[in-house]
């Protein structure tokens, strides 16, 4: 009885070990298979998958997902934050939460970012494809994450409008130049649309994208700051170049 006694614990330890050493393996054979991105607009799918899952012990389920709860999330360009869902063992979904951001300017070799309300929340060494850069503002100096210095602020808002239109319509502008005046001109490739003030915004903007077939291919100037809605007849003035 005495040495059946001493031999159980040992076979309990065993057992204990043998299990853990079963329930170890089993983790990590739990690999994520497939990966889902949703809410990314900035970056292509594959491109946060591949700066997100950045080593193999990333792609295993109970790694990433500690990680994901006791570390802090990688800092990536224009993403505010991102989660980790996870719809089982093999399967997780990336949401992805962009800054909002509606132009740049350039600043010291640099483009500079800002959302509609003025802040700076990006600086990058490089243009974004569909960010237009906003020429002929008057600012001091730039600092991240601060709003931009500019002698009046609302120009932020006629920013704002103006770039919600012309993504409502699926337009691509390369720059928005301002005036002193505050009036607005548009360059997309080889045209330059001179909108004038922000009265009548929106049909200028639709006047545009309605034109943008006959347009395409050509060089010129088109003059949209005559717009008169209750006149169809002198909307638009177009001037071609060779």
């Amino acid at each position: 009885m005495r040495k059946f006694k001493m031999k159980r614990p040992r076979a309990v330890i065993l057992a204990l070990a043998a299990a853990g050493l079963i329930l170890g393996i089993a983790a990590m054979s739990l690999t994520i298979r497939q990966v889902k991105v949703s809410g990314n607009k900035r970056y292509a799918s594959q491109e946060l998958v591949d700066m997100i899952f950045r080593t193999k012990a990333d792609w295993n389920t109970l790694y990433c997902y500690g990680k994901d709860k006791l570390t802090e999330h990688q800092q990536i360009p224009f993403v505010e934050d991102y989660q980790l869902v996870f719809r089982g063992p093999f399967e997780v979904e990336i949401i992805v939460h962009e800054k909002s951001v509606v132009g740049y300017v350039t600043y010291m070799s640099s483009c500079m970012y800002f959302d509609k309300d003025g802040i700076i929340v990006e600086s990058a060494n490089r243009e974004v494809e569909g960010i237009p850069r906003i020429a002929g503002l008057e600012f001091g100096q730039i600092v991240l994450h601060k709003p931009l210095p500019v002698a009046d602020e609302a120009i932020f808002g006629q920013i704002l409008i103006l770039t919600q239109v012309l993504s409502t319509h699926d337009l691509k502008v390369n720059r928005i130049q301002y005036d002193k005046k505050g009036d607005a001109t548009l360059y997309m490739d080889d045209l330059e649309v001179i909108l004038g003030d922000k009265s009548n915004i929106d049909g200028k903007i639709l006047r545009l994208s309605n034109m943008m077939p006959e347009l395409e291919g050509l060089k010129g100037t088109l003059y949209l700051d005559t717009y008169d809605p209750a006149n169809n007849q002198m909307a638009y003035t177009f001037k071609k170049k060779s």
